[in-house]
């Protein structure tokens, strides 16, 4: 059931391949996206403990040193336009040498959200990734 996971995170980055969401951040590269939950097929979200919904959204952070899957702690919230900030709660995902880093987040309509993410990777280095990502609830 983990290949259908990796699967399905290697799909998401290569839909993301033309935006190429990732920063490099010393040794790390930090790839990220968000996507509606709707997305995800019933047996990848079953299998990855996902909520599945039209108004629910994740962010999915994997960072990466030499190409290979780095624990590390990730925190971070979202604020809306509005100011209105809530924090994410990160989940690991560890398949050896896949890890990456998930959060669920509800969204009420079509919204602009700014996200601030603190890294910190297995040599305690920290890092920060900030970005505004436009969200919508699936139809």
């Amino acid at each position: 059931m983990h290949k259908l996971v990796t699967l399905a995170a290697a799909l998401l980055f290569s839909l993301s391949a033309a935006a190429e969401q990732k920063i490099t951040s010393g040794a790390l590269d930090i790839h990220y996206i968000v996507f509606n939950s709707s997305f995800l097929q019933p047996e990848i979200a079953k299998a990855s403990g996902l909520e599945r919904g039209k108004n629910i959204a994740v962010l999915n952070v994997a960072p990466l040193r030499d190409g290979k899957g780095e624990k590390s702690a990730v925190s971070g919230t979202l604020t809306n336009l509005l100011g209105q900030v809530r924090n994410l709660e990160f989940r690991e995902i560890d398949e050896g040498d896949a890890v990456y880093y998930i959060a669920q987040f509800p969204i009420d309509g079509r919204e602009l959200l700014k996200f601030d993410i603190k890294l910190v990777d297995g040599e305690r280095k920290s890092h920060n990734l900030k970005f505004n990502q436009e969200v919508f609830p699936d139809l």
